[in-house]
């Protein structure tokens, strides 16, 4: 039996740091010692960007989802799924392996409005043997309550919720919340909170009281680690250089944030 856990990433906020948050856990949970795919499920496909992908012509998340939506579909003709060993690949520099995405994956929900067990598509994909053999696999999300991410749930064992503590970081959780209990309640009864992350935060008042805000609705989900407000996130990305390989303050939070789900997972 495979003990590889999957982790979604999801908020429906944009720029939350869920795409920071995935390629710098990822390198940190690397680092010690464990076996990690990152998916990107994002059309914008900025997970990719950090990773240094550039198109190589080979199969893509865009590929994977409309082959496997196509071959859910009655009466569709059955085309060939692309091989994992293609559709991985691997950062040298952060030292990850990942599926890249690209836009092709905004016309997934089209492809998937005429599949059966539509919701199945990415845990169908995930369920390959070469995929069940990492330790971990986490799913970068796009920021939307979309099909994609009612996917993410459904494929997924944990959900982390990054939450930027600034004004209205907490507009738009209930729906989400929604979501997931919908996912857990009818299709995914597995599904758990993993944590809620702090990110963006500084010593202001404000972003004092949203934490304090998040910990009385989410009690013990919240992660102790919290992610400071840098200018070193937006460096990494533009260096495409996880933050864990050098020695920084956002790059030893990442790291003791794996040490925590580490030890919730």
């Amino acid at each position: 039996m495979s003990n590889c856990k999957t982790i979604a990433i999801c908020n429906q906020k944009g720029g939350v740091g869920k795409t920071t948050t995935a390629v710098n856990l990822g390198t940190a949970l690397e680092l010690s010692g464990k076996r990690v795919l990152l998916i990107d499920l994002d059309p914008q496909a900025n997970m990719s960007a950090y990773l240094g992908f550039e198109d190589d012509d080979k199969a893509t998340m865009s590929d994977l989802v409309m082959t496997t939506a196509n071959n859910f579909t009655m009466g569709a003709q059955k085309r060939e799924m692309p091989s994992m060993d293609e559709c991985v690949r691997y950062s040298e520099i952060n030292k990850v392996h990942f599926i890249p995405s690209d836009i092709g994956l905004a016309y997934a929900d089209a492809c998937m409005m005429q599949a059966a067990q539509r919701e199945s598509v990415l845990k169908f994909i995930l369920s390959d043997k070469a995929i069940q053999e990492y330790d971990y696999v986490i799913i970068d999300c796009l920021p939307s309550l979309g099909i994609l991410l009612i996917n993410a749930l459904t494929a997924s064992d944990g959900v982390i919720i990054p939450v930027q503590t600034q004004k209205f970081a907490l507009d738009g959780l209930d729906m989400l919340s929604e979501i997931y209990n919908q996912v857990k309640e009818t299709i995914n009864p597995k599904l758990d909170i993993t944590g809620v992350l702090a990110t963006m935060a500084d010593n202001t008042n404000i972003s004092r009281s949203v934490v304090e805000k998040l910990t009385e609705r989410y009690g013990n989900k919240m992660f102790c680690t919290q992610i400071h407000k840098s200018v070193e996130a937006a460096n990494s990305s533009e260096r495409m250089k996880s933050l864990c390989l050098n020695k920084t303050k956002l790059g030893e939070e990442y790291k003791a944030l794996a040490t925590e789900i580490m030890s919730r997972t």
